[in-house]
């Protein structure tokens, strides 16, 4: 299929007036799937002070071969000749709002002749004009916002029609409306030679270049190519188009609404629609049993027609169910989801541990599992023994290779591996268990907090306060007076500080009132904990914590560390030993008899 674009630079008199000369009621669209209207005041003041700067010392009537360069517009044409904003409809509405502005000033303003030249030369290019007697049809402006869900659509129409905004709303529309006002009306008062110059430059000097296309499909693949050499763009904005495309129209609005709900609720889970496109695609790589430790391109992905994910039938409820589970993983959300899993409060205690995690690759297979098995009858049970398992495993060998590339492929082969079966086999390769138990003394601090977590979990049923309400505390300070040791190496100090044996979870608030003070006086504060491990601190008979008791203490926590430790993998594995069933033995004929004609391995 051949496709067509028309690529021609243009002032913004010329580019807007073409565009008001179609055949379309409203020439100008920002179509349902666009995100809405997001330019600050810092971007409006440096749209205004650049065009200004310009007008000064570049161009004006004095200069009338200068141009400016303000970007690209792509966009397409649609059934009803209308010219779908596909890229550019921040700059493209901060123009009609600048445009409005400099309007209703000089409306009001006293007449003159260069007033009245740039209010018949700016009216036309905000509004329709009768072809005939040029007269202004406020009614009917140039450009309309038909994003869904979006109450700024209708607050952008009252600005453009009357020229009001209202100040004690927060939206961009009417924020961006009045700090433009207000700077040409200031440099109106401070500039009043230099003002007619700026209105000139803006209409004839300012340059778009319009990227027009023969299709939705053809602006779509001109925007992806954009974004691919730094214009913001999201993968997930192209997707969502794509969808909106390709479904009948009876279920585009259904659609967009749903796709607002689920950004929505990305957010409240302290993520992106982006990365749950994402995550998901990682699911549907295990159950290709996919483990290649290339990481594909997202938007290749999606959009190869054979992977065919883009519009499957289930993909917004299983992008849904994914946010379900990263809302109570990473922002504790519970109330909302009904699910039996929820109320187990050891679960939540391990998805706790499980989000401090330092990278990705510790959600990965906790997703592709919650997808995959979510509905299943004792999936509770399963999903218990799954995490401890699996946070015993990725815990374990991120202290002994603290580095992404040592776990990448042992998660790739996981992630297959659930897709197998609820009880998947974890062959997570450790290369020298036997150095676990000295590094435990002085763990990577990445994998501190969740350390603290496991021993904190053991002793208390309810969560630990919320990120970043726990700290961890040094029950010896960090900050010390050598006088204090007087016959202790420096460096043995410092290295023993640093002992997971003298580290404790603690309430920020507490802490603070701790600060650095000696032990017998911390001891009151950590009596107030609610955190069992810490208040425990409090019991210490001694009036003074020195190097032999985080030396003791040290130990202490290390094998209980590695008990739980083998706890978690032995209930799994003994789990895992119990639902292996037999075949009958009329059963294994038939495999058999399947072996021999190459149906199963």
């Amino acid at each position: 299929m051949t496709t067509s674009i028309n690529v021609d630079k243009q002032s913004i008199s010329t580019f807007l007036y073409k565009g008001s000369e179609k055949n379309a009621e409203i020439p100008f669209i920002i179509p349902e799937y666009q995100r809405p209207y997001a330019w600050n005041i810092d971007q409006i003041q440096v749209l205004f002070d650049d065009i200004w700067d310009f007008a000064l010392n570049y161009g004006g009537t004095e200069r009338p071969d200068g141009t400016y360069f303000l970007g690209s517009i792509v966009s397409y044409e649609n059934d009803n000749h209308e010219m779908e904003i596909i890229d550019g409809q921040q700059r493209i509405t901060s123009l009609f709002l600048l445009l409005r502005a400099i309007y209703t000033h000089l409306k009001n303003a006293p007449s003159s002749p260069e007033g009245e030249n740039f209010i018949k030369q700016t009216g036309v290019l905000i509004w329709k004009a009768n072809k005939l007697t040029g007269a202004i049809d406020y009614s009917k402006t140039l450009i309309e916002s038909r994003v869904i869900n979006n109450l700024g659509n209708e607050i952008l129409k009252q600005i453009l029609r009357t020229g009001i905004a209202n100040e004690n709303t927060s939206d961009n529309y009417s924020k961006n409306y009045i700090i433009l006002q207000n700077l040409f009306t200031d440099h109106c008062a401070h500039y009043p030679l230099q003002i007619y110059n700026f209105i000139y430059a803006l209409l004839h000097q300012v340059i778009v270049l319009p990227i027009t296309a023969d299709s939705q499909e053809t602006a779509l693949t001109i925007f992806s190519t954009l974004n691919d050499r730094g214009l913001p763009l999201s993968d997930a904005d192209i997707f969502k188009a794509k969808i909106y495309n390709h479904l009948s129209d009876d279920k585009k609005s259904s659609f967009i609404r749903q796709w607002q709900d689920l950004s929505l609720e990305a957010e409240r889970a302290d993520e992106s629609i982006q990365s749950l496109f994402y995550y998901y695609m990682f699911y549907i790589r295990a159950c290709k049993k996919d483990n290649k430790t290339t990481t594909p391109g997202l938007r290749k992905y999606y959009l190869n027609e054979e992977n065919n994910i883009l519009y499957s039938e289930d993909l917004m409820d299983n992008l849904k169910t994914i946010v379900n589970l990263l809302k109570v993983m990473n922002k504790r959300i519970e109330s909302e989801n009904t699910e039996e899993w929820v109320k187990d409060t050891k679960v939540r205690q391990l998805l706790d541990i499980l989000s401090s995690y330092p990278n990705d690759f510790g959600k990965y297979p906790i997703i592709i599992y919650y997808l995959k098995y979510h509905n299943e009858n004792g999936f509770t049970d399963a999903f218990r023994l799954f995490l401890r398992k699996f946070a015993k495993e990725i815990i374990i060998k991120f202290i002994l290779a603290p580095y992404v590339n040592a776990i990448k492929g042992d998660i790739l082969n996981l992630n297959v591996e659930i897709i197998k079966s609820i009880h998947p086999k974890f062959n997570i390769k450790i290369k020298d268990e036997t150095m676990l138990k000295e590094a435990l003394k002085s763990p990577h601090n990445k994998t501190i907090r969740m350390l603290l977590s496991i021993l904190a979990y053991e002793k208390q049923e309810q969560l630990l306060p919320n990120n970043p309400k726990w700290e961890i505390e040094h029950i010896f300070p960090q900050s010390w007076q050598p006088a204090y040791f007087p016959k202790e190496n420096e460096d043995t100090i410092r290295t023993s500080i640093e002992f997971i044996g003298n580290k404790i979870p603690f309430e920020k608030k507490l802490n603070i009132i701790a600060g650095n003070g000696y032990f017998d006086k911390k001891k009151i504060e950590y009596s107030r904990s609610n955190i069992h491990i810490a208040k425990e601190m409090a019991n210490f008979t001694s009036h003074e914590w020195n190097l032999d008791d985080i030396t003791e203490r040290n130990i202490r926590v290390i094998d209980e560390l590695l008990k739980i430790f083998e706890k978690w993998s032995s209930d799994y594995d003994n789990e895992s030993n119990a639902t292996q069933i037999e075949p009958t033995l009329e059963e294994q004929k038939l495999i058999e008899k399947f072996k021999e004609r190459g149906w199963v391995n």
